[in-house]
């Protein structure tokens, strides 16, 4: 009886773990690094009781959250819309913030969101991200920083994507299950079936798939760390798992932890980040997702070692983390490579693909403005290459320094052996705002040239019109005589010295199929640029 309860307590322990391990006993005694082994004591430890009633004190419940968000949007409307994107199992409205400038409005902008409350018993981030809002509200005009996120970022805040575990205290939500194990994976296809999955996990897929996201952050609590991809490993064993973009997933997680008060000083994890396969595999998490099937870089941030610390310590946990949370979201602009792709035949925006050389990864520009925001490690050199299917690709050597860098593509249509423009998908799919962006695109981009080319012609076409003139002033007064009987008109043309009558016209009426007639005696103008025409009239009984 005793070994019974033992098992079952133990299977209750393996679901309370910070990152919602399924982990067991045996999974820590394979740490090799005692200080790993240590922490993950800690943390097997810290959650043998679920929290009560007291710790919950001075947290906003899920109505209070509501309101505080709906207030929000009313105080700061000039900057800010509030939507939702589902709701949970017990019909919770998962309510989300969007900051910018232009609210609602779609952009050439990248795209940052923050989701907190993944796990009902951490609900730091639901308090956190409230704060967060309210701070760009009220320093938007003063402080430059928040003003750079707000003019060129659309900022999505979600503070609670499960409202009803939170009101249980408990991990996962109403119906029990961990939202952070209910995505599709790449290694282990249990959960493809998207109508199995739970409310809350298919508003969060849907919401990607409306909003093209650059990257993204989960907010979580147990530990005090930077967690990037990859989650799992094909083995299923703890190892470090590099995804493509391992380079830009460790420079973003040390903005982060580097802004921090004390993340970067951990000693269990250098440098306050880690690999979270290196940390403990998980499989089905929302990190992996969003980077495999969203296109958007996400972190998995621990940002407090006690998953409910008492409400008296937010106002601190709140300073440790302002920093990083707004460096981060500011780093989309701050680095990185951005620009537009467009076609040279039509001019409009072509959505296309953005690839980097030896970086087995594909970027996604956007629908409408044909827009790209490539997260990189600065200082380094890239070759960026723009795909669109119809179009020749194109490719650039840049190097990219501390700053973000601006490349446009116009990319050229592919010819068929026929000769026919091989047309994108794209051009058959364009609206009245298309045509907008193609008028700009010629009137905006090459106006200046239009205009001097419309210059030159125009006074061109004035000295050919006074040239002609001064030759048939000249020739009425002083006309060459051809040796012809009868009326007759002769266009007299010459070029390099020598002349030729291109066309002979019967005067008064007559009805003669035009000749034309080697002229070799006539006096001719000496090259052709000088404008050499002239007209010769033959009156009836004279000779030349």
């Amino acid at each position: 009886m005793n070994l019974v309860i033992c098992l079952l307590f133990s299977f209750f322990l393996r679901h309370v773990i910070a990152r919602g391990g399924q982990r067991s006993a045996s999974f820590y005694a394979g740490f090799r690094n005692d200080s790993y082994a240590a922490f993950a004591r800690h943390l097997f430890e810290e959650n043998q009781s679920q929290p009560s009633i007291d710790i919950a004190r001075g947290y906003m419940t899920n109505s209070e959250l509501e309101k505080a968000v709906k207030e929000f949007g009313q105080r700061c409307s000039h900057i800010s819309r509030i939507y939702s994107i589902g709701t949970s199992v017990n019909g919770v409205p998962l309510w989300v913030i969007e900051i910018s400038d232009k609210p609602s409005e779609e952009e050439p902008e990248p795209a940052f969101k923050f989701v907190g409350n993944v796990h009902g018993d951490e609900p730091v981030g639901r308090e956190l991200l409230i704060l967060l809002a309210n701070w760009i509200c009220d320093n938007y005009m003063s402080d430059p920083l928040v003003k750079l996120i707000v003019e060129n970022v659309h900022l999505h805040i979600l503070p609670s994507m499960n409202p009803d575990g939170f009101s249980l205290r408990r991990r996962g939500n109403a119906n029990g299950i961990d939202l952070n194990r209910d995505f599709p994976d790449q290694f282990f296809p249990w959960n493809d079936d998207e109508d199995a999955r739970q409310p809350e996990t298919k508003a969060i897929m849907s919401w990607l798939r409306e909003i093209h996201f650059t990257a993204s952050a989960s907010l979580h609590g147990g530990a005090l760390v930077a967690n990037y991809p990859w989650d799992g490993t094909q083995d299923k064993r703890r190892n470090y798992y590099a995804c493509p973009d391992d380079g830009t997933f460790r420079f973003l997680a040390s903005v982060y932890s580097q802004s921090h008060y004390n993340m970067s000083s951990s000693k269990e994890f250098k440098a306050g980040i880690t690999n979270g396969a290196s940390w403990y595999p998980i499989y089905g998490g929302m990190q992996d997702w969003n980077y495999i099937y969203g296109g958007c870089f996400e972190l998995t941030l621990e940002i407090s070692d006690n998953k409910w610390p008492n409400a008296k310590e937010l106002p601190t946990i709140w300073e440790y983390n302002k920093m990083s949370m707004l460096n981060l979201v500011a780093s989309l602009v701050k680095t990185g490579v951005h620009g537009r792709v467009f076609s040279s035949d039509s001019g409009r925006p072509s959505p296309g693909s953005i690839t980097i050389k030896g970086i087995n990864y594909t970027v996604k520009a956007g629908r409408a403005f044909a827009d790209y925001h490539r997260l990189l490690v600065p200082v380094e050199r890239y070759e960026v290459m723009a795909a669109v299917p119809g179009y020749k690709s194109k490719a650039t050597s840049i190097w990219l320094g501390e700053e973000a860098m601006t490349v446009d593509f116009i990319l050229d249509p592919e010819v068929t052996s026929e000769g026919t423009l091989l047309r994108s998908i794209c051009d058959c799919n364009c609206g009245g705002k298309s045509r907008h962006l193609l008028v700009d695109y010629f009137w905006g981009i090459h106006f200046e040239v239009y205009s001097v080319l419309i210059v030159v012609l125009v006074f061109l076409c004035i000295l050919l019109r006074r040239r002609i003139k001064i030759n048939l002033l000249k020739h009425r007064q002083s006309p060459k005589r051809i040796g012809m009987d009868g009326g007759w008109l002769l266009v007299i043309s010459g070029c390099w010295n020598r002349c030729y009558a291109e066309f002979v016209f019967p005067l008064e009426g007559q009805q003669v199929q035009p000749e034309r007639i080697g002229v070799k005696s006539l006096d001719c103008h000496r090259q052709c640029w000088e404008l050499p025409w002239m007209l010769s009239y033959h009156v009836k009984g004279f000779r030349g």
